[in-house]
Formats: structure tokens, sequence, C-alpha cells
């Protein structure tokens, strides 16, 4: 009965994270519901950033590489990497989700810092990355989470439930506690640090608009790109774990 109080409390804990603001934001009804508008128009530019650069990639493959498309398989191969070592030698079918979650991360950070957000005037609120809202984390730590239950019932069907009793049944609300806190500091990292880097510029840009905020807008820079790789990261650890049942 305790466990699934814990789990009913989890969910309204998720459901009420969603509903974080910080600033004003400019909505677009849909139905019934309200959506933060200038998350779904900064995301469909990254998607199209993205789009983009995978059309390019792959239009005219040469023997003799040339050096956009050798960057291109440097990535590709550095994403095969992390999935291969976090997931382990049954890694390939899930280096396109572990791509995938990292390349919108990464290029959804990067923008917060690169692309000129606020010259785009919106009645209210102002365009910022993504990953700038708490939404954007949360859903794709829940796909995260998604996608780790699916590689354990995969695998081993409903013998993965029995992770949950292991080393002792003694810990079985520990256990499944474990599974709903993975998503919460999944989205929790991801959207502090945008949000803190973008605030911290902002603030630093209004002081001392001349020099001093560039080195800070790097360092942004270096960090938004160490965080896209720790959720890709912890992405495929979770579900190496899960395929393989150790902890």
């Amino acid at each position: 009965m305790n466990v699934l109080l814990c789990y009913i409390n989890t969910l309204k804990g998720l459901y009420d994270i969603s509903g974080v603001e910080v600033g004003q934001h400019f909505y677009w009804k849909i139905g019934g519901f309200q959506v933060h508008a200038q998350v779904i128009i900064t995301s469909w530019v990254v998607i199209a950033i993205l789009l983009g650069s995978a059309i390019i990639a792959v239009r005219n493959p040469q023997t003799i590489p040339t050096d956009s498309q050798n960057f291109f398989e440097y990535v590709l191969e550095f994403i095969r990497d992390v999935s291969k070592t976090q997931i382990g030698e049954e890694y390939g079918p899930w280096v396109p989700f572990i791509g995938t979650l990292f390349l919108f991360i990464f290029v959804s950070n990067w923008s917060g810092a690169l692309l000129p957000w606020k010259i785009i005037q919106l009645p209210h609120g102002e365009l910022a990355a993504p990953t700038n809202d708490i939404n954007t984390t949360v859903a794709l730590a829940l796909l995260t989470s998604v996608a780790y239950f699916y590689a354990g019932l995969s695998k081993k069907g409903l013998g993965y439930f029995g992770k949950y009793i292991q080393p002792t049944p003694i810990l079985l609300p520990i256990n499944i506690l474990e599974d709903f806190t993975k998503p919460l500091s999944l989205s929790f990292r991801l959207f502090g640090n945008i949000l803190a880097d973008e605030l911290v510029v902002l603030v630093l840009v209004s002081l001392v608009p001349s020099v001093v905020p560039i080195p800070v807008m790097l360092l942004g820079l270096f960090t938004s790109g160490i965080q896209a790789l720790i959720f890709a990261t912890l992405a495929a650890a979770y579900i190496g774990e899960s395929m393989e049942g150790h902890h």
C-alpha cells in the first residue's frame, strides 16, 4: 500500500513539475489544452536544423570523404561508442534513440547561446532554448524511462520484474522508487543547468555588456555540450542496466 501511494505521489509530482514556469510564456490553444508556443517553435527550428544536416550528410556520400562527411561520420562513431560502452554488445538497435537524444539536446542547448532568439518579438514571453523549459526535459526523461522498460521487457519478458526483489525482497519499495527518481533527476539536472546558464549570461549582459559575458558564454557552450553527453550516457546506461539486470 505504501508503495502504491509513493507511486501515485511521484506521478502527481511529475504532473506538478510540468506547470513550473519562470517568467512569462506565450501559449497556443490546441483543443482543450494550453501549450507553450515558444517551446514548440524553437523545437521545430532545432528539428529543422537536424533534418537539414542529416539530408546534407547522406545526400551525396563520397568514397573519399569530404570534410563535412568526415565530421558527420565522426559524430556517428562517437554516438556508437557511447552506446556500446553503456549498453554492451546489443547496442545496435539503440544507436538511433541515443543519437537522437544527444543531438536534439546538444543543438537545443547551443541554440540558446548561438541563435538570436531575443530579437523575435512574441505577444507574451520570449524565445529560448527548448531545454530551458521543464516540460521539454520531463518529456525527454519520460521517453528514456519508456525506453529502458521496453528494453528490459523485450529482453527478459516478465522475468524483468524479478530485479525488484534483488538481492532481497526487503528492497522492493526502494527498487520501485528508483525507477521514478530516474526521470526526476534527468529532467531537473538538464533543466536547471540550462536555465541557470542563460540567467547568468542575461544578468552579466545587462550589467557589463562589453567583455565580461563572453568567457561565460564560451563556458556555457562547453557545459551545454557536457549536459547533452551526460543525458545520453545516463539514458544508455539505464537501458544497458535493464537488459543486463545489474545495478
